[in-house]
């Protein structure tokens, strides 16, 4: 049916502390519309967010099943953090709850695994971090996922994480150049504690990103978070 003619139409959803974005994807992971975007609600309770997505969705024509990028841990469809939204997502079963108002099957896996997904070659250790409101991050092994790894809130220096030294509201007080610093002794530590073969940075706030990165080192659209979309139903 659908298989065979490669028509399957994926749902692509990335929720984030400050916007949330659908695109349709084709079997490929071609987009085969325009992406959609919400302001994040505030307070971003579940219930709000999931209009969000049921309003976006309606503008995106069909599509038969849903891949969701969402910023904290997520085990079996069920968030278990979310640092950057509100508490009432801790322990929510997302893929249920948005499978009930799409009609849709649902998966739903971290943003920065999602992004990942879209990014990577597959060979080596690779590993992503997303520049946004806070610090995600993805590590993945022979294009073999290592789920939920949240480096942003391990500490980076000072006493403080990555996302604090790195997050938006960082980036928003000392301003782009400190900030460029601080982002160069993160590439420097994440490469001494990972040894990656490749690092690629993503996220609404890489276009901040002033210079002169490694070999190993590159910048992804941020549109990738979105097109990892697809290999959440790859077997």
């Amino acid at each position: 049916m659908l298989e065979d003619n490669g028509s399957i139409r994926t749902l692509s959803v990335d929720i984030g502390g400050s916007g949330v974005k659908v695109m349709v994807l084709d079997i490929t992971g071609k987009p085969l519309t325009e992406r959609g975007r919400l302001e994040t609600p505030q307070p971003a309770t579940p219930e709000v967010v999931i209009n969000a997505i049921v309003m976006l969705a309606s503008s995106q024509g069909e599509y038969h099943r849903v891949s969701v990028g969402f910023p904290g841990v997520v085990r079996c469809g069920v968030t278990e953090t979310a640092a950057n939204l509100d508490k009432n997502w801790i322990g929510f079963d997302l893929a249920t709850a948005l499978s009930g108002r799409l009609n849709k099957p649902v998966q739903v896996i971290n943003d920065a695994d999602m992004q990942g997904l879209g990014a990577i070659a597959g060979k080596g250790v690779e590993l992503v971090i997303t520049l946004g409101t806070g610090f995600g991050s993805a590590l993945f092994v022979d294009g073999r996922l290592v789920p939920n790894m949240e480096m942003g809130h391990h500490l980076f220096r000072q006493g403080k994480t990555y996302e604090e030294q790195l997050g938006r509201a960082a980036l928003e007080k000392i301003g782009d150049k400190k900030w460029n610093r601080r982002l160069q002794k993160a590439i420097a530590s994440l490469q001494s504690l990972f040894n990656y073969d490749c690092l690629y940075i993503g996220g609404g706030e890489a276009v901040r990103v002033n210079m002169n990165l490694p070999l190993n080192v590159k910048l992804i659209p941020n549109i990738t978070g979105l097109l990892g979309g697809i290999a959440l139903w790859e077997e």
